[in-house]
């Protein structure tokens, strides 16, 4: 079953950038890397792209596993609460350019400055219950993956994306639509792996929340099927039992 999952991530990803150059290949300017907004603007924006746009749905979808998880399994709320948070951070970063023209320039830091002011207090009050959380499920492939779209993110994307580079490398041929697209294929692929992640993560989670047992407040929420979990879980570890016999 595992094999299966990473065969389908390795397909799902590949055809998605497949799809994604074919369509500029077949017409070019069709994913809008650079899109000069008015008469003045001289650098333009690769915000309208296909490839841009796919980013906070990505994060998007991360946010409801992750709030899956917050509600269904309680030993991991914790964890899933503060990558829930950065990923609603991320979310709204994504969305900048289009906060700053519709609302207010710069207004996209207030939201993210509330999230990050809350998760430094969540993470502070509940350091106790974080920390337990986490050694219930590290070593783990899904938070591995996390941590990987991250360094992509952070410590790649800014250096590697950074103008001067590509002004030095490309010299008098320098333009910027090639900065744009590197950059944020690059950042989307940083975030098909926080996507990965966030997934192996959810399962390794629920797997957890069905071996250990649930406190009073978690069987209340899974009603009658709280005993069927609860079955089920024993019959596998009289199986392992009766496996290693």
């Amino acid at each position: 079953m595992v094999l299966i999952r990473y065969l389908l991530y390795f397909f799902g990803v590949a055809l998605f950038t497949w799809l994604l150059t074919k369509i500029e290949i077949a017409s070019p300017g069709a994913l809008k890397l650079q899109v000069f907004t008015h008469a003045e603007d001289a650098l333009g924006t690769s915000e309208f792209s296909p490839v841009e746009m796919l980013q906070p749905g990505v994060l998007a979808v991360c946010g409801l596993l992750l709030a899956w998880v917050v509600e269904q399994c309680p030993q991991q709320r914790p964890v899933a609460l503060t990558f829930g948070a950065l990923a609603a951070m991320f979310f709204l970063r994504e969305l900048d350019f289009f906060l700053d023209r519709l609302v207010a320039d710069n207004f996209w830091q207030a939201p993210v400055a509330i999230i990050a002011a809350l998760l430094i207090v969540y993470t502070w009050r509940q350091q106790k219950r974080l920390r337990l959380a986490w050694t219930r499920i590290w070593p783990s492939p899904g938070l591995a993956l996390l941590f990987a779209g991250a360094l992509v993110q952070f410590a790649f994307v800014p250096f590697v994306g950074h103008e001067p580079l590509w002004q030095a490398v490309l010299g008098e041929h320098y333009q910027r639509i090639f900065k744009l697209a590197l950059e944020e294929f690059i950042e989307l692929l940083g975030y098909f792996l926080w996507l990965i992640g966030t997934l192996e993560y959810a399962l390794q989670a629920r797997a957890l929340a069905r071996r250990e047992p649930q406190p009073a407040a978690a069987r209340r929420r899974l009603g009658p099927h709280w005993r069927r979990h609860r079955r089920q879980a024993g019959d596998d570890h009289r199986r392992r039992r009766l496996h290693r016999g």
